[in-house]
């Protein structure tokens, strides 16, 4: 948008993207009309062109920030309060159950496949969202860190990166074939390889 939005109208304009969000889930992007959207979301043809003046290309990039919005959201409280093994687990948890509930359909993928490397912005969305994914990971692990459960010569990025592969490997698996099996499989190795670093702490940290 060319100019700030009224809170009315970050409430509309939110209103769209959700709305066509949940129909994009439900339908596809194919099968998808902006005339589906104005309907499923009570949105008048110019009160739509009005948010998104590209039509139905400006309203995907939108849902697309969207969705990428709900990945992280879906794992919290529990990621932005990674700072004992206890938590590393409820995010754990966390991160299956999206991603069983989800299944085999990814609505940020399908969004980034449609948009492509002609839109604008399109993958700058999934650039973001990893790199923001990934920090979220490494200070959680900088707070094991500091509360003394990992050396502190542990490679914090390069641990985060691991963690982030994990997940992104197993979520591409359960996509192909609908099982959760290489995902859990993939983190419980990746956060029990970060858990046998704690072995290493010196003894005066150990007996913490």
């Amino acid at each position: 948008m060319g100019k700030e939005l009224t809170a009315k109208g970050r409430a509309t304009r939110q209103r769209i993207v959700e709305g066509a969000a949940l129909l994009l889930r439900e339908s596809g992007i194919e099968q998808t009309t902006l005339d589906d959207v104005m309907a499923r979301t009570h949105t008048s043809k110019s009160q739509l062109f009005h948010y998104f003046s590209g039509g139905k290309e400006d309203l995907l990039l939108a849902v697309a920030r969207f969705e990428a919005e709900q990945v992280l959201e879906d794992q919290q409280p529990h990621l932005s309060c990674l700072d004992s093994w206890e938590a590393w687990q409820r995010w754990r948890g966390a991160v299956i159950k999206r991603y069983e509930e989800q299944g085999d359909r990814c609505p940020l993928a399908s969004l980034s496949q449609h948009l492509g490397s002609r839109t604008p912005g399109a993958q700058a969305i999934v650039v973001g969202l990893m790199d923001r994914w990934q920090e979220h990971l490494a200070v959680g692990i900088r707070a094991l860190q500091q509360a003394g459960h990992l050396p502190q010569e542990v490679d914090v990025d390069e641990r985060a990166a691991a963690l982030l592969v994990a997940i992104q490997g197993g979520v591409g698996i359960l996509q192909s074939t609908g099982s959760s099996y290489h995902l859990r499989v993939a983190l419980d190795h990746a956060i029990a390889d970060l858990h046998r670093l704690a072995d290493q702490r010196p003894a005066a940290l150990a007996g913490r």
